[in-house]
């Protein structure tokens, strides 16, 4: 930004800067319908006129560190790893998680979740759960947002097993078909709203 004393006569009146703005604003207005008009009669175009997705057949790519859905990590034998210790609850500002312990069969465990339940109602989306977990046990790198369920609350309660069923696929199958599932499934919800299993 140019300092004040530093503008010309021009710059001064303001009036020439008004004008470059709306000749700015026009020219970007042709260019974009221009586009748009070109490829809805079928001609391509290198650019893409609208930033809307047309999901789920369409998916913008997500970076990396992008916080999806929760999913709760399992040992090596296949057995939830976290220990009901109430550090995510405890972290979390939306009180969405509720932890329901249990006396493990193993005498060297001490406890277990026997229930574990999000409320994606009430989530934000913070990640502060997965930084507060001292093993490891619950992530956010599924790389999936929430789905739209019918208008009952308590679907939108995701269960224990709902969050180890998610790692099972990422670590079977992989991410991309963790993703591909989530889109297949938004895809029949799209179709028929009423009637998809959800």
């Amino acid at each position: 930004m140019k300092r004040r004393e530093d503008m010309s006569f021009l710059e001064r009146l303001y009036v020439w800067e008004i004008a470059k703005g709306v000749a700015q604003t026009t020219g970007d207005l042709i260019k974009h319908l221009a586009t748009f008009l070109m490829q809805t009669v079928g001609i391509k175009t290198q650019e893409r006129p609208w930033v809307t997705y047309q999901y789920p057949d369409e998916a913008r790519p997500y970076a990396p560190r992008y916080r999806g859905r929760h999913r709760l990590t399992l040992n090596d034998e296949g057995s939830i790893r976290c220990t009901a210790c109430f550090l995510c609850a405890t972290a979390c500002p939306a009180n969405c998680i509720y932890i329901e312990p249990a006396e493990h069969d193993d005498p060297s465990i001490e406890k277990f979740p026997a229930r574990y339940e999000i409320d994606t109602l009430l989530c934000v989306y913070c990640g502060y759960c997965v930084e507060a977990c001292p093993v490891d046990a619950i992530r956010m790198d599924t790389g999936i947002h929430p789905e739209i369920y019918p208008p009952d609350p308590r679907s939108f309660i995701e269960d224990k097993e709902t969050l180890m069923l998610r790692s099972r696929i990422l670590e079977d199958e992989g991410p991309e078909a963790l993703f591909t599932r989530h889109r297949e499934h938004m895809k029949k919800v799209e179709r028929d709203p009423f009637n998809a299993d959800y």
